[in-house]
C-alpha cells in the first residue's frame, strides 16, 4: 500500500530530523521497511536568539464629561398619596362619564336620522324585487 510506505518514510525523515537536532544517535530504531525506500535529505536546521524589547504603555480612558444627576422626587407621605389617589380617581370618572355622554349622542343623532329614514320615503334606497333585480318600473 502507498500509505504506509509514505507514513514509514515520514517516520524515518522525523526521526533523522530529532536526531540531527539532538545529536543523539542510536536511541531510535527505524521502522523495518518492506520496501525500498528512497534516500530522504536531511537537512540541518540552525536556531538563532533574537531579543526582545519590551514596552510598557499607560493607556488613559478617553474623558467623557459627566451626565448631572438624575433628581428623584421624594418619597410621599401617605396624605400626599391619599390625595393623589383621589384625584385620579376624579379625573377617571370624568373621562368615563364624557364617554358615555358621547355614546348617548350618537345614539340619539343614529336613531333620528333612522325616524327620519322612516318618514321620508323619497330618502329611503329603491326596493328590489323578487328576482333580486331593482324594480325601475
Amino acid at each position: 500500500m502507498k500509505w504506509i510506505s509514505e507514513r514509514d518514510a515520514l517516520i524515518a525523515q522525523t526521526m533523522a530530523f530529532v536526531q540531527s537536532v539532538t545529536g543523539k544517535k542510536g536511541d531510535f530504531h527505524p521502522p523495518e521497511i518492506p520496501t525500498a525506500v528512497p534516500d530522504v535529505p536531511v537537512e540541518t536546521v540552525t536556531v538563532e536568539t533574537v531579543a526582545v524589547e519590551t514596552l510598557a504603555v499607560e493607556i488613559k480612558p478617553p474623558q467623557i464629561p459627566h451626565a448631572p444627576p438624575v433628581m428623584i422626587p421624594p418619597t410621599r407621605t401617605s396624605g400626599d398619596f391619599r390625595s393623589e389617589m383621589q384625584a385620579r380617581i376624579a379625573n377617571f370618572r370624568k373621562h368615563q362619564e364624557r364617554f358615555e355622554r358621547e355614546r348617548e349622542e350618537y345614539c340619539a343623532a343614529t336613531l333620528t336620522r333612522l325616524r327620519a329614514a322612516i318618514r321620508d320615503p323619497s330618502l329611503r334606497p329603491p326596493a328590489e324585487d323578487k328576482a333580486g333585480g331593482r324594480s325601475d318600473t
